[in-house]
């Protein structure tokens, strides 16, 4: 079972290069606004899924993170955050909140309601980021 799941996992990796798939994970606290992102962001070509919860995420995955939700993660989710640069999304723009988005090492920083061409264009800069 290990390399069956390793080779579906290069596989992944594979079909993201060859067709430019960019794989991104919505986490969000209100499941209608997160499934309503992810939707948009899938009509764009992206491969995008909500959850409520932080799961292992995917190589190069990009994760679009509901501020809200940073306040329930526990010690090894935050550091994986951070190491994977979120964007940020938030109704707050308190001066409290942008230093958070910092800590977490945000890679934008937006404020709700976000339109989805502002959010597939902050996606596209971030991805831009570790392209060779």
């Amino acid at each position: 079972m290990g390399d069956l799941g390793e080779a579906l996992a290069l596989l992944e990796k594979v079909e993201a290069a060859a067709f430019s798939i960019v794989s991104v994970l919505v986490l969000d606290d209100d499941e209608r606004l997160g499934e309503l992102t992810a939707r948009s962001l899938r009509r764009l070509g992206y491969e995008a899924e909500f959850a409520s919860r932080m799961r292992t995420l995917r190589p190069r995955e990009i994760v679009v993170l509901d501020l809200g939700l940073s306040s329930s993660l526990d010690a090894g989710e935050l550091a994986t955050l951070r190491a994977t640069r979120p964007i940020v999304v938030t109704g707050a723009a308190d001066p409290a909140s942008r230093s958070l988005a910092e800590d977490l090492g945000a890679a934008a920083y937006l404020i709700k309601p976000v339109e989805t061409a502002d959010l597939a264009a902050a996606i596209n800069r971030r991805t831009a980021e570790e392209s060779p």
